[in-house]
């Protein structure tokens, strides 16, 4: 059985994440959504706020969990064999392989998938929607109602955790 585990900081999520997890759910007998507390980021919603989101929009057969240490040390502990990357662009090829062997070179045995996203969300960020919905652009084809909803309900700017 091969379980995948999808870590990012999902602030918020995107319809590109979505995308990324419905197919995942499609090459991984189980697919876990990891949410990082982060604290180099400044998040403009709390993990558990982000976790909520993330179930709201996920089907029952997605675990979406919270975490705070390496990916890989996640991923040995609780069984996981691979580690699920989204990759949009060249930039995030280049960071997400340096990011890969990392972790080989720690865990050798967890092994890093790409996804690239469908062509409709590959330019598709949450910085970037956070800066529209700043600005008040309409971001109802980046995100679902209710993540929209949440975003507009936030004072958009103000982050949650330290």
């Amino acid at each position: 059985m091969v379980r995948a585990l999808y870590p990012g900081s999902f602030d918020p999520v995107t319809r590109g994440h979505l995308d990324l997890i419905d197919r995942a759910r499609r090459l991984f007998d189980s697919v876990t959504v990891a949410v990082a507390r982060n604290t180099a980021k400044r998040p403009l919603f709390t993990v558990e706020e982000r976790i909520a989101l993330l179930r709201q929009e996920l089907p029952d057969d997605v675990r979406v969990v919270g975490f705070q240490e390496l990916v890989v040390e996640y991923c040995e502990r609780e069984g996981y064999g691979v580690i699920l990357r989204g990759v949009r662009t060249v930039a995030d090829f280049e960071f997400e392989y340096q990011m890969a062997l990392t972790n080989r070179h720690l865990k050798p045995g967890i092994e890093t998938v790409f996804v690239m996203p469908s062509n409709a969300y590959s330019y598709t960020s949450s910085s970037l929607i956070k800066d529209v919905v700043r600005h008040g652009g309409d971001v109802s084809s980046f995100v679902t109602p209710a993540v929209e909803a949440a975003l507009r309900q936030r004072r958009v700017g103000t982050p949650s955790e330290p």
